[in-house]
């Protein structure tokens, strides 16, 4: 009795390979940590010119100084929480197929980093033109004088202590909106990355 054996099957399975996420030696890539820095200064540059012409342009349109102000400062927020949220997301993206950890590990310097560079630039650009003021300040004086235009008072005026507290609440309403949209900052960023986070690919 012959006994005939079933044909081999020609397919044979090929295993399902997948590319683990890397999780990198150092854990701080500064290539893409610096590609999202340029974003972020970059959104927020255009966001902050963006909320400053709206606001200028309400004002000249009459609207209330104190309203315009407010929404002057919320937009400041919410463009830096955009702005971080960008660049977040596009170091994430910069990078090789990584851990969540480790994407918000990278989010976290380049909020720090952000933070510390734009500050720079702030009191670089302030204490620039205070010095251009300073300098120039003398001619400017003797020239309004020369015109009669305006007489500058020797002594400083006595400040009322109704103003002293009404700018002492102001420097503290700012000084907590800075906090907060830093914090709300720190959010966005980490969001971002972990987001962009590139999932590790599958092929079968």
């Amino acid at each position: 009795m012959a006994y005939n054996p079933e044909p081999l099957s020609s397919e044979v399975a090929e295993p399902t390979i997948v590319n683990t996420a890397v999780n990198y030696h150092d854990r701080v890539r500064w290539g893409p940590v610096l590609a999202g820095i340029a974003i972020a200064l970059t959104g927020q540059l255009l966001l902050s010119a963006l909320g400053v012409a709206i606001g200028l342009s309400a004002g000249a349109t009459g609207a209330n100084a104190g309203s315009v102000s407010l929404a002057v400062g919320i937009w400041s927020i919410v463009s830096l929480l955009i702005s971080l949220f960008l660049g977040g997301w596009v170091m994430a993206q910069s990078c090789g197929p990584m851990t969540k950890k480790t994407a918000i590990l990278n989010a976290a310097i380049l909020w720090g980093s952000t933070l510390a560079l734009s500050s720079w630039l702030l009191a670089s650009g302030i204490s620039g033109a205070a010095e251009a003021v300073a300098a120039n300040a003398g001619e400017i004086a003797d020239r309004v004088q020369q015109q009669g235009g305006v007489n500058i008072p020797n002594q400083v005026q006595n400040v009322d202590p109704n103003q002293v507290r009404d700018i002492a609440g102001n420097t503290a309403k700012a000084t907590w909106s800075f906090l907060l949209g830093s914090l709300l900052s720190l959010a966005g960023a980490m969001i971002g990355a972990a987001v962009g986070a590139r999932k590790p690919r599958v092929y079968i």
